[in-house]
């Protein structure tokens, strides 16, 4: 199997590189970390990584400098830019130095992976292995508030969890919220509480339905919580509501 190395001095760019990445997927064992360059230089001499990804500003030896000896030290490495800036001086570099790609935080998972599979690809064509690798189904970013919807239409009576749908779309769970509400005007799980709500009201107008199975129903825990949380939304206990008919 390949080997892989982030080197990032944030701990949220190294967790989030390392969880969104489909390593098992591409022959790549679990990825190593390091927080700067230096650090990075001995890692490579002990461990003999093929994919390196870089921050570009970092203490000790930030990017730029860790390019420079590295791509002459290591030159068989696929050296990928995962930066949160844009400065020419920057992509110059890693031009420079043959850097795959040069990637802007935030990143999806989808690009992220892109990059990866073409890590990948060079590796073989270098050392004349071969992965066959499963493509994901992929998705554009503007179709991906409309899938959401669908899912939490079809899903909201169970616990809505934005880590697993992250996982599944290869976005992070901000970036997902952050283009749900742009498209919708309302949150992720402001709408599944509107779902759960409008829904309760139509039951609570049958005569056959006691409000804890209604709650059950609508997957609250128990039906305090249930009741809390409805007059919160309508000002009105469900009780009072089924008693006036509302």
């Amino acid at each position: 199997m390949y080997k892989a190395l982030i080197i990032d001095d944030e701990k949220s760019s190294r967790l989030l590189i390392t969880k969104l990445g489909r390593w098992n997927d591409y022959g790549i064992e679990q990825p190593f970390t390091a927080t700067n360059g230096a650090d990075g230089i001995s890692m490579i001499r002990d461990l003999h990584p093929n994919i390196v990804f870089v921050d570009m500003q970092m203490p000790i030896m930030d990017g730029n400098e860790f390019l420079k000896v590295a791509s002459v030290s290591f030159p068989s490495i696929k050296y990928i830019v995962v930066s949160g800036h844009d400065e020419f001086t920057y992509m110059k570099t890693a031009l420079q130095t043959k850097a795959i790609d040069y990637l802007l935080k935030p990143i999806s998972g989808i690009e992220l992976n892109e990059v990866i599979a073409q890590a990948v690809s060079e590796l073989d064509s270098d050392t004349g292995q071969c992965h066959d690798v499963k493509q994901p189904e992929t998705y554009k970013t503007e179709e991906i508030p409309e899938i959401i919807k669908d899912y939490l239409d079809n899903n909201y009576t169970t616990e809505i969890n934005l880590n697993d749908i992250s996982e599944k779309y290869f976005f992070t769970k901000e970036y997902l919220s952050k283009l749900f509400k742009k498209c919708y005007d309302i949150g992720i799980y402001e709408y599944v509480l509107s779902l759960r709500m409008n829904r309760a009201k139509e039951l609570l107008m049958r005569d056959d339905m006691q409000i804890q199975q209604i709650s059950d129903l609508l997957g609250y825990s128990n039906s305090n919580y249930f009741s809390k949380a409805f007059k919160n939304y309508f000002l009105i206990s469900p009780s009072d509501f089924r008693e006036k008919g509302m």
